[in-house]
């Protein structure tokens, strides 16, 4: 597996990352099987039917959140590796990644991010994907400054009808 090839600051709106730093949020880390099992189990039964929030902090750690949670909360107001939802289910006897994306508004990570996740999962031991099952391209328009999705790879600003870079653009 590659390197990851950034790193990536929270882009999303600044009130928000204040409420984080001012609560001192974190996901929980997840370093191992038995650490997903424990953090899973005691999750309600119905939360266990959607995805999570996830990032990957720069020491390449998994942390995991409710899925209303902020990325932002979830990583403390850090940059992260990677980032989006995670859904899991059993499979042969233990948890497996059975849903995985970089859907972040608020790190925008790009599908290269991967390699980053990948990682990540791999030192738990958890089964998982090839790569993400849901994939998303963010843009910042250049006009406007909206945080853009790419849809069916149309590089224009739904909101003000710019077009948007082919290149990854929030640093």
């Amino acid at each position: 597996m590659s390197a990851p090839s950034r790193s990536y600051r929270y882009v999303g709106p600044a009130d928000i990352r204040a409420e984080v730093v001012r609560d001192g949020g974190g996901g929980r880390p997840i370093r191992s099987a038995g650490e997903l099992a424990a953090w899973l189990g005691a999750q309600a039964r119905g939360d266990l039917a959607e995805p999570f929030t996830y990032v990957v902090a720069l020491d390449g750690v998994l942390r995991l959140a409710p899925r209303r949670s902020e990325h932002v909360a979830c990583a403390g107001g850090e940059r992260v590796l990677g980032a989006g939802e995670i859904a899991f289910g059993v499979e042969d006897g233990a948890w497996a990644v059975v849903e995985i994306g970089n859907q972040s508004t608020g790190y925008c990570p790009e599908p290269d991010s991967w390699p980053a996740v990948a990682a990540a999962l791999a030192r738990i031991g958890v089964a998982r994907p090839d790569g993400f099952t849901d994939v998303f391209v963010f843009r910042r328009c250049p006009d406007c400054g909206e945080r853009a999705v790419v849809k069916e790879d149309d590089f224009v600003c739904a909101c003000c009808a710019a077009e948007l870079p082919r290149d990854w653009n929030f640093e």
